[in-house]
């Protein structure tokens, strides 16, 4: 059929089961299958088995579902709005099936897509939303990997959000035109202050939210998402940020932010690269607030994409602080910070049983003044120690803290390009750290990991950092 859409052997339809009979013919695990889809409807649903497993009358026990122990007469059909025939027995089933179509009821077959009238999908419920997913029995672990992939994208607050939009469209059609006011107002309901309101589980926000859309034709002002990029690996974007930045209307990303994950927004989102890189900035932090201000002014969705979270070193206080002043709506989205990729990397604790209780997130630029700032002492006393940003200053970290009273033999780990493909992984002590600043070869970001619940990780794949000590000490 070149050329040409194939045709569906099966068509999709949603079907009024509310409050009607459904029977399922079955005492084993292909029932309890069943059983537990058809709990996601409004369905009355009746077990017919004999002699049904264990597993079986447990689950019909705790979600009220009547069971049946009998065998199985044509008579256990009658008022079904539905049938599924889950025997597991090919001429038990095919009876089932036989009764069914001598009814005219529509009758599934577990596993026997030659004798089904209908195929269940592989099912996304945000009721009163449902996605269903479909390929005429051909290829249910497909279906399901589809089912996953659509999960993702969907947000759980997606039902809610449908059901108070059917709360509103009477009024919608009464008092917004047709046409591009009332597309306008839609929009602006499904990825506006609502949707946000209704995420949160604020409903009376939400309902706020929706008058005032009404009271403006549908014209909202912008709104600002400060997202968390992780430490680099898109596949560890949360599915949060990944919907907004489909949703969004402007990326504005740092330079940190890997090209990879920039394009999981939207093809025709405007991009703006917004620098703050070591070295290199291509904007200043204030020119950056104010061009997220001017546009949310302008009345768009913007992602603010920022590497690892915004909350750790990411100088999003500034930028809040600028929205707040202009009244300009936003939200956080975390992200994983570094500090946790690394540790993964390194297959590391960063707490330790009896060892390390407590966390330190630290830049290596806190050392510079002339007294120890406060976590210093917490290094000392057991906690693990994160340097963000520390590769030059590795050699002054290495001898404030030593001069503290942390021992020289205390453990240390250091990764660079956290999460990616191309990271790198050293080790050593704090003794061997200041040989990280002659590492003109590590041009990615870095993070050093310090203390006692170092010595807890994998060092198989990590180069000693006393080995590069060496070599320069023969050069």
């Amino acid at each position: 059929m070149s050329g040409e859409t194939a045709r569906l052997n099966a068509f999709p339809v949603f079907m009024r089961v509310e409050g009607r009979r459904v029977a399922i013919v079955g005492g084993g695990e292909e029932a309890l299958a069943k059983a537990r889809l058809m709990a996601q409807s409004s369905a009355q649903i009746v077990i017919v088995a004999e002699a049904p497993e264990a597993a079986l009358v447990e689950w019909a026990s705790a979600n009220g579902v009547a069971v049946v122990r009998e065998a199985y007469e044509a008579g256990h059909l009658h008022g079904a709005a539905l049938v599924f025939a889950a025997t597991g027995d090919e001429a038990s089933d095919g009876a089932v099936v036989a009764d069914a179509r001598a009814r005219s009821i529509p009758v599934n077959a577990v596993d026997r897509p030659e004798l089904c009238d209908f195929f269940t999908p592989a099912l996304v419920n945000r009721a009163p939303v449902a996605v269903a997913i479909g390929t005429e029995g051909a290829g249910p672990i497909l279906a399901q990997m589809l089912r996953a992939a659509i999960d993702r994208m969907l947000p759980p607050s997606l039902g809610r959000l449908a059901a108070l939009a059917a709360a509103y469209r009477d009024r919608v059609e009464t008092s917004v035109p047709k046409g591009a006011a009332r597309r306008r107002f839609w929009k602006s309901f499904f990825a506006g202050a609502a949707s946000r309101a209704i995420a949160r589980g604020d409903e009376a926000s939400a309902r706020n939210a929706a008058e005032g859309l009404l009271s403006s034709d549908g014209v909202e002002t912008g709104h600002i998402a400060l997202v968390g990029a992780g430490p680099g690996a898109e596949d560890l974007l949360t599915l949060r940020a990944q919907r907004l930045l489909m949703e969004a209307d402007v990326i504005v990303h740092d330079a940190l932010v890997p090209e990879a994950v920039v394009a999981m927004g939207r093809r025709d989102a405007e991009r703006i690269h917004a620098g703050k890189r070591k070295g290199c900035h291509s904007k200043t932090q204030a020119e950056i607030s104010e061009l997220l201000v001017e546009l949310g002014r302008a009345g768009k969705r913007v992602v603010r994409l920022k590497s690892g979270d915004p909350l750790v070193f990411g100088r999003a206080g500034e930028e809040m602080s600028a929205l707040r002043d202009a009244g300009i709506s936003y939200e956080i989205v975390p992200g994983i910070t570094a500090a946790f990729a690394a540790a993964a990397d390194f297959e590391l604790p960063l707490t330790l049983r009896g060892i390390a209780s407590s966390m330190v997130f630290t830049t290596g630029h806190d050392l510079k003044g002339r007294a120890l700032p406060d976590w210093a002492k917490l290094a000392i006393s057991g906690a693990t120690v994160a340097v963000y940003m520390g590769r030059s200053t590795a050699a002054e970290v290495a001898g404030r803290l030593q001069d503290a009273g942390l021992s020289p033999d205390t453990a240390v780990a250091v990764v660079e390009n956290a999460s990616l493909g191309n990271r790198r992984l050293a080790h050593g002590t704090l003794a061997d750290l200041p040989a990280l600043s002659e590492r003109d070869d590590m041009t990615g970001p870095v993070l050093t990991i310090i203390g006692d619940a170092v010595a807890g990780a994998n060092f198989d794949r990590s180069e000693p950092l006393a080995a590069r000590k060496r070599a320069a000490a023969r050069v």
